[in-house]
């Protein structure tokens, strides 16, 4: 089994269909979505649209939950600045926004042992705690057990990683996605996760879970141009060029 997986996408428009095209030439048996798909950009309708459409399950990032907070009226339109993002959004987006979950939890069975993946945006605790590849180690598998999760995806950070915890001669997996459309590592290309799980898959071997994360190049300077030219900070046009 295939599972596509992919966070962040903050109304970038171009990161997000180039990173469609790369995932739907590799036919994903599940797709799924932990936040983050407005903010910082100027398409969050058009993202917002596409997957509702093609019916993804989606997470709330704290940037969708803080849409609950933002009234938009004729003056808020037409004020420069960060809180432009938001009211942009259509009512209709905003109420799709503001019903979506705070977790996904797959449980699967294979070779009558247990075997379960969680999503969340930030954390299992928190909507905008990050889980970095260097968190305490003590305290990533507290979290885990308390989630009861062998394998734990996140967002958030816009930075990936794929970090292997050994414990009691299990391994846990924590995963970072990074970000479709505002990376943070230095490297701009939109980046999200293939998983491919067989019926070998186990918690109690390292290698039998495949990672694969994707990069998908697509045109940063227009992205970026689209921002300068709307009532959004430039510094969210340079973020995208630089990828940080």
């Amino acid at each position: 089994m295939r599972i596509a997986l992919f966070s962040d996408i903050h109304a970038n428009l171009l990161a997000f269909q180039a990173m469609l095209k790369d995932m739907d030439s590799l036919r994903p048996d599940a797709v799924y979505c932990l936040g983050d798909l407005v903010g910082y950009h100027i398409y969050p309708n058009e993202v917002i649209d596409e997957i509702r459409r093609r019916g993804i399950p989606t997470l709330k990032g704290n940037h969708d939950e803080k849409v609950e907070n933002i009234i938009t009226n004729a003056e808020s339109l037409n004020e420069p600045g960060k809180k432009y993002a938001y009211h942009l959004i259509r009512e209709d987006n905003k109420e799709y926004l503001r019903t979506l979950p705070a977790h996904i939890r797959l449980d699967f069975k294979m070779n009558n042992e247990k075997f379960n993946l969680v999503f969340a945006h930030g954390s299992t605790r928190t909507i905008d705690e990050y889980v970095l590849f260097d968190t305490d180690e003590n305290y990533v598998l507290q979290m885990m057990e308390e989630a009861d999760a062998d394998l734990l995806f996140v967002g958030h950070s816009h930075k990936p990683y794929h970090r292997v915890i050994q414990t009691d001669g299990r391994f846990k997996h924590v995963i970072n996605l990074g970000s479709v459309g505002k990376p943070k590592d230095g490297d701009p290309r939109g980046c999200y996760v293939m998983v491919t799980l067989d019926k070998d898959s186990s918690a109690l071997t390292n290698d039998c879970i495949m990672i694969e994360f994707r990069r998908v190049e697509y045109d940063v300077e227009a992205s970026a141009k689209s921002i300068e030219d709307s009532m959004l900070p430039d510094e969210f046009a340079a973020s995208l060029r630089f990828a940080k």
